[in-house]
């Protein structure tokens, strides 16, 4: 897609967070130009994170993985729905317990926020996706909301992508317990704007000097904008100009790839 669009004022941002999938890599491979992308924001000396709703992941295990494709990128650029989710909960109950239902990632990232496990009589339940997710865990889930602990969804994902389509993600995952109980999760990650608010504490930056880039515009580019964010899509993941369409609102610009930002850059 060939565009007529003035990116200095979006060069000139300091700082810069970054969906993962659809944007940096798809499955296993990077997406073209993201090489070229983070060499731009270390000359630049621009900060940056990469966000992702995923929780199943810690931020050196993310590492590890744009490592394993050629991308050295330093844990401390990450930032996910885990360590989010775990973040509020230490503030609205600093040394609470949980029930946690998900992957690796996520119980740690409650456990060092100061969190203990608690599968009796837990302040909260909390929810992430989980390739290993039982019947047993989601019973017991229900019996604990209908004691009185809340329930807490890290991301509002219907789907995710997969290499042959969409697979359930954290909210189609976790609507049987909404449904069971009748109490609906409160969910932490995008378009939720307290990961943004969370994202720019971490680089001590304004959102006047921030812009998110993502690629899809139900969870990235809205959430930019309810963040009062400069919103950046990119057609490298899961939006198109025709899905653009559908929405009642825009990102401020469209993008091929984040290439596209450092083309007369590099």
């Amino acid at each position: 897609m060939k565009q007529e669009l003035d990116l200095t004022a979006l060069r000139a941002k300091k700082a810069f967070l970054c969906d993962m999938d659809g944007v940096i890599y798809h499955g296993n491979e990077l997406i073209p130009h993201v090489d070229r992308f983070v060499r731009w924001l270390e000359r630049e000396g621009k900060d940056y994170l990469f966000l992702t709703n995923g929780s199943g992941k810690s931020p050196r295990e993310l590492s590890e993985k744009l490592a394993r494709m050629g991308l050295s990128v330093s844990e401390d650029h990450f930032y996910t729905s885990a360590l989010a989710t775990a973040s509020f909960l230490a503030g609205q109950c600093p040394g609470g317990t949980a029930y946690v239902i998900g992957e690796p990632g996520l119980v740690n990232a409650m456990y060092e926020a100061g969190f203990s496990m608690n599968s009796h009589d837990p302040d909260y339940v909390v929810f992430g996706k989980s390739g290993s997710l039982s019947y047993a865990e989601i019973e017991r889930a229900v019996k604990l909301v209908n004691r009185g602990a809340k329930l807490i969804g890290t991301n509002p994902d219907l789907t995710d992508p997969a290499e042959d389509g969409f697979v359930p993600a954290c909210r189609a995952l976790i609507a049987p317990i909404e449904l069971t109980t009748g109490k609906k999760a409160y969910y932490i990650g995008k378009p939720n704007p307290l990961m943004m608010r969370h994202g720019l504490k971490r680089l001590n930056c304004s959102r006047r000097d921030a812009a998110i880039i993502g690629d899809r515009m139900d969870t990235d580019i809205i959430a930019g904008l309810e963040s009062e964010l400069d919103t950046v899509l990119v057609l490298s993941g899961v939006s198109s100009m025709e899905t653009v369409r559908q929405f009642p609102y825009r990102p401020k610009y469209i993008l091929n790839d984040v290439g596209d930002l450092v083309e007369c850059e590099d």
